[in-house]
């Protein structure tokens, strides 16, 4: 699927979304390196992630079709969370297929 968002004044379209849902939502980008990967939750919160035995990824949280943040995260962080509430979160592994997305933010 392709996930449209909008930053600035710019309308990014992310290519490739895998829509986590089930046990994919605990395991999110340790077993999926290669595609950006989608987390909606029925309500919004400050949701905690980790990125142990992840690459390098981009974070973007969403809420109400608003970006709340974003963050370049590295390897082996224990918590993660954004400032803010959010409904929908975005995983973008860095690698060749995404660097043209990495890049705007």
């Amino acid at each position: 699927m392709k996930v449209r968002i909008k930053y600035k004044s710019n309308i990014i379209e992310i290519p490739d979304v895998k829509k986590c849902e089930g046990i994919k939502k605990y395991t999110g980008l340790m077993l999926n390196r290669t595609n950006a990967l989608l987390f909606e939750f029925s309500k919004p919160g400050r949701y905690a992630i980790h990125s142990l035995f992840c690459p390098k990824f981009l974070a973007i949280w969403i809420n109400n079709g608003k970006i709340v943040e974003y963050k370049l995260v590295k390897p082996w962080q224990f918590i993660i969370k954004p400032d803010g509430d959010f409904t929908k979160l975005i995983e973008i592994p860095i690698n060749n297929k995404y660097l043209n997305i990495i890049a705007v933010f």
